[in-house]
């Protein structure tokens, strides 16, 4: 691979491009432990086993949507007071 620089300008010359999709939870366990079927009930317990996926801790009350959705439905009513002409002294 070449690369020449020209005034801010890169130019890459050969060079090989090559796609590399992006693989679903299930190939990516069965990719590290073919026939995961037989030692696990399912694929989440197999992906957390293998270390593919991660529980984290949180703060319980960010999974109540009416907390996790709060700032939409501010932006909503802010968007809605400036259209239509709504104050709060009103």
């Amino acid at each position: 691979m070449t690369v020449t620089a020209i005034r801010d300008t890169v130019v890459v010359t050969n060079c090989v491009l090559i796609y590399i999709p992006n693989m679903s939870l299930r190939d990516k366990v069965e990719q590290l432990l073919p026939n995961w079927e037989r030692w696990y009930p399912s694929l989440f317990d197999a992906a957390s086993d293998l270390g593919i996926i991660k529980a984290r801790v949180c703060d319980p009350s960010s999974l109540l949507l009416t907390n996790r959705h709060a700032a939409v439905q501010q932006q909503a009513e802010a968007a809605h007071r400036e259209k239509w002409g709504y104050l709060d002294s009103e």
